[in-house]
């Protein structure tokens, strides 16, 4: 199953929306180049899968797809049962371990569903990523 990067979404401060950008550099045991949420824990990357966006509940939807990116990856076409923690993918040149899904549940806009559906990681291998590349599980 062969999926592919649809936005790149990094952010200099924790808990606000994230700029789009074109291209990232990954770093081994750190995460995104000039993200807040790399460094030496268990969530230096952070990938919403666009599958999960049917598990939003109807009166949610209009809200959670307008509101900002929160999450450093945002993919397309690797279903939601081959991500799940212990898995391993490669984005682009790089590859996360994903450790967790969900995190602290969140109320209201994209983080409805991400704290429920995103996929938290360990970049174990360092590379360019750019929106279009594909992304495969390994």
């Amino acid at each position: 199953m062969v999926g592919k990067v649809l936005s790149i979404n990094i952010s200099d401060v924790r808990g606000i929306v994230k700029t789009s950008i074109p291209e990232v550099k990954v770093l081994e045991n750190w995460g995104l180049e000039g993200d807040a949420h790399a460094g030496h824990w268990d969530r230096q990357v952070s990938i919403f899968p666009e599958e999960a966006l049917v598990k939003v509940p109807e009166h949610k939807r209009k809200e959670v797809i307008t509101a900002g990116y929160t999450e450093n990856f945002t993919i397309s076409g690797i279903a939601l049962d081959d991500l799940m923690a212990g898995t391993t993918i490669k984005i682009g040149e790089a590859e996360i371990h994903i450790v967790k899904v969900g995190k602290e549940h969140k109320e209201h806009g994209r983080p409805y569903i991400v704290s429920r559906e995103g996929r938290f990681g360990k970049a174990v291998k360092g590379g360019k990523v750019k929106v279009g590349d594909e992304v495969t599980v390994i």
